[in-house]
């Protein structure tokens, strides 16, 4: 043995192409939610874009469900450009009114997503924050303002699990059913420094452990773990050397699927990756007769998953390369 392993990840949760799913928080959400997607799972990926500290995540949930003059309070004009620091600077607008309905139009999406969703994926990143000093406001995204004009503190568990448990009460009002999987992002925050980030994720796994103690339909998936104990090698990061590679993100998506996703639902997950495979096939000659026979086969297989997936756009592309 050569390196420790993770354990065989088991789950009373599984999800299925029934489930509607939602994934926020850090851009470790990015990665799994892109994968459920284009597994052709229903997935709103990240919709109020990247968000690390949990606090600012469970707030942007609640405005989602409840809205207050939040937002208004929290717009700001940088550059000749309006931002919110409530939300990541890929919400941005050359006037007040554009930003202010590009919010409320991915708010509404979540309420939407919210009250049908199966599972809320939830990634952690970060447990330090800003709160701007004049207002006492926490801020999502500091927007490039100075940072004099903000206090940075480390949150403490206790905090982070009694606003997930406020959240978690308003969300079942809406949605009843509905579960919940906790993830640490494996991501470093080494702009923090390394002991300073060791310090933020260790508070973040222990909110995610006391949550996980607490509630039966909130789990944890140890995505954190995979990376720094079974992984643990510099040549499953990318060039900066902070962020998982592919080669990781993949490892990391197995273990998820063979945990949470249902048996039967995994199988057509597979059959449906063969597909997808043939569909980025690009032949040396697309007219030849093996090519169209090849394609033939491949729409053959397109409309037999069809009656499950949802397959039309594939299924008309092949349709217009066959002679």
């Amino acid at each position: 043995m050569f390196r420790t392993e993770i354990e065989e990840l088991k789950s009373r949760l599984k999800i299925g192409y029934s489930s509607p799913l939602l994934t926020v928080g850090s851009c470790f959400s990015d990665s799994i939610g892109q994968r459920l997607e284009a597994a052709k799972f229903e997935v709103m990926v990240n919709p109020l874009g990247t968000i690390f500290n949990p606090l600012s995540i469970f707030e942007l949930l609640e405005l989602a469900l409840e809205r207050t003059e939040v937002l208004e309070q929290a717009t700001l004009k940088r550059d000749g450009v309006y931002l919110n620091y409530k939300f990541h600077s890929s919400f941005s607008a050359k006037t007040k009114a554009t930003l202010h309905k590009r919010m409320d139009d991915a708010l509404n999406k979540v309420y939407e997503q919210i009250n049908k969703a199966s599972v809320l994926f939830i990634t952690l990143g970060t447990a330090w924050v800003y709160e701007q000093k004049k207002t006492r406001m926490l801020v999502t995204n500091c927007h490039k303002t100075p940072q004099k004009e903000f206090e940075k503190k480390l949150l403490s568990s206790e905090e982070i699990v009694s606003a997930f448990f406020s959240l978690k009460e308003l969300i079942h009002q809406y949605n009843p059913t509905i579960e919940f999987v906790l993830t640490v992002s494996p991501v470093r925050h080494t702009r923090d420094t390394l002991p300073f980030n060791s310090a933020s994720k260790s508070v973040l796994r222990l909110a995610a452990h006391y949550i996980t103690e607490m509630a039966d339909d909130v789990h944890y998936f140890p995505a954190y773990e995979i990376m720094m104990d079974d992984l643990r090698d510099y040549r499953f990061y990318e060039k900066d050397m902070i962020h998982p590679n592919e080669q990781a993100i993949d490892y990391i998506w197995q273990k998820f699927a063979s945990a949470y996703i249902h048996p039967k639902d995994l199988e057509l997950m597979e059959q449906w990756e063969k597909v997808r495979q043939n569909l980025n096939h690009r032949p040396f000659n697309p007219k030849s007769a093996g090519h169209q026979k090849f394609l033939h086969n491949t729409l053959q297989q397109l409309k037999s998953l069809s009656h499950t997936l949802s397959l039309g756009e594939e299924i008309a592309q092949i349709k217009k390369q066959i002679q």
